[in-house]
């Protein structure tokens, strides 16, 4: 069946039976790479270029890995070496000649809102990946951590759900939201006032300023990073002083309900909102998370580049 998406922006236009079907595709190609790989769906003569005008580890490489296991050619474009950075080409020209060498997806990171819809624009054949655009959406990471915790829990209908930390500035709280309300789960969020979206409620979530008691009443404890390169203030009095109120420690988790798993998008800022011993404990889902993001990224792959599964 054909999918009906061109490019990835957000998971705002996206339907519960599309998340599904990443869902059963990621686990197609999770069991043939256990099995092997011998089997393995292939965009061979496809070729993927990284665009990150920001930081990346797990995204970035994750892309890499999921592209060559599908057999295609991985550009990973260097921002800061480039004709655009340093001669003055404009975005537009760059992406017109990356296309015309026979680019055919484009995995973008900006600190710009919106760069990935601009881009789309722009090209004429290739597609869009958003890797995440400023504040605003992380739709890749989103459908990792749903395919993460639907392994662990099968069926995340009526699943509470806790997003907690600094919601203001996460593009992966705003997409993780979408999704997992889509998959029938209950959100809540927690974090300090300064850190909780003032429209929160447009959101459809419910705001719980006591962090241990949302603890106490979730099924999966998610977990974000104070994120101070965004924030032109200090936003917490203290690294110490923000793990005291709303950082998952071992005694916090204790209270948790016995099915209750911890995940965490990275990068993890030990001893703020996590504890090293939670990061590392029997109900962190963080590691598995990572490798989850290579295969949901290929699924989305070749979904995107005419895949047919």
């Amino acid at each position: 069946m054909e999918w009906r998406h061109r490019h990835l922006f957000d998971l705002d236009d996206w339907t519960r039976e599309d998340i599904e079907r990443v869902l059963a595709l990621t686990s197609e190609i999770e069991g043939i790479l256990n099995d092997g790989g011998k089997a393995l769906p292939s965009l061979k003569g496809k070729t993927l270029v990284n665009f990150f005008l920001e930081s990346s580890t797990r995204t970035r490489v994750s892309f890499e890995i999921a592209a060559k296991l599908l057999g295609m050619g991985v550009i990973n474009w260097a921002a800061a070496s480039s004709s655009m950075a340093v001669k003055g080409e404009s975005l537009k020209d760059t992406l017109w000649t990356l296309e015309s060498m026979g680019v055919d997806v484009v995995v973008v990171r900006s600190s710009w809102v919106g760069a990935p819809q601009y881009m789309a624009r722009k090209l004429r054949r290739a597609r869009v990946i958003n890797a995440g655009d400023g504040t605003h959406a992380h739709p890749t990471q989103a459908l990792l951590d749903i395919y993460t915790a639907w392994k662990r829990f099968g069926s995340l209908e009526g699943k509470r759900v806790l997003i907690a930390g600094d919601i203001l500035q996460s593009r992966v709280a705003r997409s993780d939201i979408i999704g997992f309300k889509k998959m029938g789960s209950e959100v809540i969020i927690s974090g300090p006032g300064n850190m909780v979206p003032l429209n929160y409620k447009a959101l459809g979530v419910r705001y719980e300023p006591d962090f241990a008691k949302a603890v106490r009443e979730s099924d999966i404890i998610y977990l974000l990073r104070v994120q101070k390169e965004r924030w032109q203030v200090n936003a917490i009095p203290s690294d110490y002083e923000y793990h005291l109120s709303f950082g998952c420690s071992e005694e916090a988790l204790r209270e948790a309900r016995g099915c209750a798993v911890v995940m965490h998008p990275g990068p993890i800022n030990r001893g703020v909102e996590i504890a090293s011993e939670v990061a590392d404990g029997d109900k962190s889902l963080i590691l598995e998370q990572v490798r989850n993001g290579v295969l949901v990224r290929a699924a989305l792959l070749y979904l995107y580049l005419g895949g047919d599964a």
